[in-house]
């Protein structure tokens, strides 16, 4: 018999130490149900659904709960980036792949047996083998609109998504997923049984050892706020919270030699931080005055960062 509709209290942090049961442990990359369960006991829609389900977590969390639920994925006939959505959802669990972390189609499941069933190669649709990150970010972004403009007035999406250390670098999953609608929660989600939890990292490398639920809510049928993170390239002499410390000392940070105030005032003149001040070199040359901690005279009209000891 399902349980009744009634989970732990929800929080803005979540850990499930014990994995529960639901799905195939052996998948990689799938959640623990509990998070699941605790979403609809906590929201209590009357089904959920879920176009990238993986093992069928979502579904076993349903069962157990009495929820209806529709589940699909691109191992059985169903990929979010050209199929329709047949429903108008009340509730979406969406659980991407967190980039190339987990190659899926080909490794977790046969390829060739879902061309055979199904008439296409997932490899060709899978997110998970999208090499380049913006270009992934372009697809989870569309998939994310996709199933949001699905939901019914009033219907919520929840997205388990984690963030990627590559070579130093961070890739936020997080940072980066547009986020239509009403923006509800942010939910931190403690990791527990990573592969990497027993690999020693030299340097400065941060383990991460959690990941992020959002939930959004659609409250107007048609019209709709929509965040969208924009990456774009900016000069410091052209931002104007820059002081004009941080623009000289930026200008001397990429010179090795003592340079002439001449060669200040030219790499300087041309931006906004010059063109907003009619008194702009006089500034230049009080500026180098009055930090000494961070300007070096070296000779007559030639100036240098100091280094730090």
């Amino acid at each position: 018999m399902p349980e009744k509709n009634e989970s732990r209290p929800l929080t803005s942090i979540v850990s499930y130490p014990e994995r529960g049961e639901g799905g195939n442990n052996r998948y990689r990359g799938n959640c623990s149900p509990k998070l699941v369960e605790d979403l609809i006991g906590f929201f209590r829609p009357q089904e959920i659904c879920d176009y990238m389900c993986g093992s069928g977590t979502t579904k076993a969390a349903a069962d157990k709960l009495g929820v209806g639920s529709h589940l699909y994925d691109l191992h059985s006939g169903f990929d979010i980036m050209n199929c329709e959505i047949p429903e108008r959802p009340e509730f979406i669990f969406w659980h991407p792949p967190y980039w190339d972390i987990v190659t899926y189609s080909d490794v977790m499941y046969s390829a060739s047996e879902v061309q055979n069933q199904y008439g296409y190669d997932p490899k060709q649709f899978d997110l998970s083998r999208i090499p380049d990150w913006n270009r992934f970010v372009e697809a989870m972004n569309y998939a994310m609109m996709k199933q949001y403009t699905s939901l019914e007035k009033g219907g919520r999406m929840a997205v388990l998504m984690g963030d990627i250390k590559k070579k130093g670098q961070l890739y936020s999953m997080l940072s980066e997923i547009i986020k239509p609608g009403t923006l509800e929660n942010i939910i931190i989600k403690a990791q527990h049984n990573c592969f990497s939890d027993k690999t020693r990292y030299s340097g400065s490398f941060i383990p991460i050892l959690h990941e992020y639920v959002m939930i959004v809510r659609k409250d107007n049928a048609l019209i709709c706020p929509v965040l969208i993170s924009e990456k774009k390239q900016v000069d410091i002499r052209d931002i104007p919270g820059a002081t004009w410390r941080d623009v000289v000392a930026a200008v001397l940070e990429q010179c090795k030699e003592p340079v002439t105030l001449t060669f200040l005032y030219e790499r300087i003149e041309p931006h906004k931080k010059a063109q907003a001040n009619k008194w702009w070199k006089e500034k230049i040359r009080q500026t180098l005055q009055y930090h000494p901690e961070h300007f070096q005279h070296m000779d007559r009209g030639l100036w240098k960062l100091r280094t730090k000891k």
